[in-house]
């Protein structure tokens, strides 16, 4: 609602569970001034009616959200339509949830005064002007966002009520210092372990796997052997690209176009710069003192050089009587280029002030902009107007590519011919291996939609890149399925050989680790001192093992532990203090406990109303 009120909220516990309150209220809650709707409604909560509408509009505003949060990982994932509609579901549940909230706040006479609303609008930094509220700011931007005071007010007052339910319920969390300080002394223990790594490899040689196991396997899981949903495509494809080289260019046609666009291929004129530069130093004042001291020295004719060898602080340019080099406008400093385009052969400037210090500017010699011949811009204007022509076909044919797919819908022939190119196919794929040149979200959302996929009609033209467009039909469609067993039998065989030179590795890990208990010291462990929680040079299945094991007394804790491909010994030795818990750790850990504290409360609350409410989803018949 507010940005004030956001801001009031912001932190750990915001993100968790008052985003959750609020972030749909602005869009879903204006639909209830726009009147009543006979349509199924998306929920009733205890006979409250959540509207279709309301919650397009809170979807839309998620969507929005989602992609700017995430740019073009956003635009990936919409292409799978079951992911938008999970997103959809959620802000339904949201919504579910904002009606659980109101009606509890109204169970409790909760309520928010004229005062109040009053009060938070004219504290809102957004309606202010030089720090005091305005009301012409205020009506400016509730036009802008296209709400009326009234109903803005009303607005205003939904919300701050239901804040006052979920804001009493944080704000009666709290985490002792306790907790978090032996948090923090738990993060940041160490372990002092050895280990030993048993790898599977060696025993696959001897692992003898039967048809009827890999059969019996395959049975038993067959959820793990689904094949996606694939199709194939048929599509014509419009590149301007290509079209650049089948448009000649003929000599006369790029004379023509340089001599109408001769000014483009003027050089700039250059300009050879010298200066004096006195650099500020800690007393600016006495700095531009000297430098128009200088400038005052040059008008009575005083030599430049002879100046600029003994005052300038610019002392590579200093050593050649202050001269830097030849320069283009736009090159230096804008207030050195404008004193130095100003001047005339000869003469110098007064004091210029930049960023270096001060400057008095000389202008040495003047290269006038010339005419680049024609010879050397020729393959460019070619290749100008070889694009030039490319666009103006690739535009052409574009019109004629969307007209012909839209009337013959069911074919791509006749919009082949049309355009003059050939139909091009693809392998089956899925949404998850896309061909290359093809994998753009809106192709993907196309080649999976209704329209294309079931109906097998032609796709809208869809842009791959600029001036590069394809129409899409499905060639082949196959549902999601289980695979043939000998499609994955090999697969199955290497799996379940893997696992019997797992299972010996483990049995040899047990082995070694009976020695170990035994006191055996000659097996080769790794010992590791102070191993942390994060340590990237250890396995993390071995890391984590270490931290589960209890503190060792008089000796050794001892225990296997599996990897990705065996197993692992892992003797614990010591466990090692937290060393330097700061103040900054605890207090940080303290918010955090308390942001998942109070959003575990939240969630508490919205789980205990709605399973003493009536929720519904209608579905139309």
């Amino acid at each position: 609602m507010l940005e004030k009120i956001r801001d009031g909220s912001q932190g750990l516990i915001a993100k968790g569970i008052l985003v959750l309150v609020i972030l749909s209220f602005a869009f879903a809650g204006v639909s209830s001034y726009l009147g009543s709707t006979t349509d199924v409604p998306a929920a009733e909560v205890n006979g409250d009616i959540i509207t279709k509408a309301e919650l397009e509009q809170a979807y839309q505003s998620e969507r929005s959200r989602m992609e700017q949060q995430l740019g073009e990982m956003f635009a990936a994932l919409s292409a799978d339509e079951k992911y938008l509609q999970s997103i959809k579901q959620s802000v339904l549940e949201r919504l579910v949830a904002d009606k659980l909230i109101d009606q509890a706040a109204k169970a409790m006479g909760l309520r928010v005064s004229d005062e109040q609303i009053i009060a938070a609008v004219k504290t809102e930094p957004a309606f202010q002007t030089d720090g005091k509220f305005d009301n012409d700011r205020y009506q400016a931007i509730l036009r802008q966002l296209g709400y009326q005071p009234q109903a803005f007010r009303d607005m205003m007052r939904v919300d701050m009520t239901r804040r006052q339910l979920t804001a009493a319920l944080v704000g009666t969390e709290f985490v002792l210092a306790g907790e978090a300080k032996q948090l923090a002394e738990l993060q940041g223990q160490t372990r002092d372990v050895r280990y030993l790594v048993v790898d599977s490899a060696p025993f696959l040689a001897t692992a003898v796997v039967t048809d009827e196991q890999v059969k019996n396997y395959y049975d038993a899981n067959q959820g793990q052997f689904m094949s996606p949903e694939m199709v194939s495509l048929e599509y014509v494809e419009l590149n301007a690209a290509d079209f650049a080289k089948n448009n000649p260019v003929s000599d006369e046609e790029a004379q023509a176009y340089y001599e109408e666009h001769k000014a483009q291929y003027v050089s700039n004129e250059k300009r050879l710069a010298a200066h004096i530069l006195v650099m500020p130093g800690s007393d600016e004042a006495a700095a531009k003192a000297k430098a128009e001291d200088l400038a005052k020295q040059l008008d009575s004719g005083a030599d430049f050089a002879d100046l600029a060898k003994a005052n300038s602080d610019d002392t590579l340019s200093a050593e050649q009587g202050g001269k830097l080099d030849w320069f283009e406008p736009g090159v230096m400093d804008p207030a050195f280029d404008a004193a130095l385009f100003a001047l005339n052969k000869g003469q110098h400037s007064a004091v210029v002030k930049t960023d270096f210090g001060f400057h008095i500017i000389k202008l040495l010699d003047v290269q006038p902009g010339v005419t680049v011949p024609f010879a050397d811009v020729k393959a460019k204007i070619v290749a100008q107007l070889q694009d030039k022509k490319a666009v103006d076909q690739f535009y052409s044919l574009q019109s004629k590519l969307a007209d012909t797919s839209y009337e013959v819908p069911d074919t791509l022939s006749e919009t082949a011919k049309a355009v003059g190119v050939d139909i091009k196919t693809t392998p089956l794929f899925s949404r998850d291996n896309v061909p290359a040149a093809l994998n753009k979200p809106d192709l993907v959302k196309a080649a999976f939609s209704e329209t294309v996929m079931l109906k097998g009609l032609n796709s809208e033209v869809i842009e791959l890149e600029p001036n590069h467009v394809v129409v899409v039909r499905v060639k082949e469609h196959h549902d999601a399925g289980t695979l043939a067993l000998a499609e994955v039998k090999a697969n199955i065989a290497e799996r379940l050989k893997q696992d019997q030179a797992n299972e010996a590795a483990r049995a040899k890990a047990q082995e070694l680790m009976a020695q170990v208990k035994a006191g055996a010291t000659d097996l080769g462990l790794v010992a590791k001192a102070k191993l942390g929680r994060g340590a990237q040079d250890v396995d993390a299945a071995i890391v984590g093992k270490a931290f589960q094991m209890p503190t060792p007394s008089t000796s050794p804790v001892v225990d296997t532990v599996g990897l990705a491909n065996g197993y692992a010994v892992v003797a614990l030795d010591k466990v090692n203090a937290a060393e330097g818990v700061s103040d900054e750790l605890v207090n940080a850990l303290k918010q955090r406990l308390n942001a998942q504290y109070s959003e575990a409360d939240y969630r508490g609350l919205i789980d205990s109303l709605k399973a003493n409410a009536k929720v519904l989803y209608p579905v139309e018949e």
